[in-house]
């Protein structure tokens, strides 16, 4: 898993397939890092995903539980037009914000 904390803001860069084995390394690094540097804000960068499954979509969701649990947000950002079907269709642009520009 790639990604960047910045302040009290993690930045996830994910794969270009994020499934079921993905998806859960995901979650484990995310939450050690989420406890570790006090994060409050989660931006998934979509820029390389071309796919994604079930499994992305609850990896997601539970990293939206756990920080707004904490008073913080998720967004995602460079979603291509596939994901952000995806995401639309699953219901996760109700609770995240989809960032257009860098």
């Amino acid at each position: 898993m790639k990604y960047q904390v910045q302040e009290n803001c993690l930045t996830i860069f994910l794969p270009h397939e994020l499934d079921h084995h993905n998806a859960e390394e995901i979650r484990r690094e995310s939450d050690h890092l989420i406890i570790r540097n006090h994060i409050r804000y989660i931006i998934f960068d979509f820029a390389e995903t071309d796919f994604m499954d079930s499994s992305g979509i609850g990896m997601i969701m539970g990293r939206y539980r756990q920080i707004y649990m904490l008073g913080g947000e998720i967004c995602a950002a460079h979603a291509n037009e596939r994901v952000k079907k995806i995401l639309t269709m699953s219901g996760v642009t109700k609770i995240m914000e989809i960032i257009e520009e860098d």
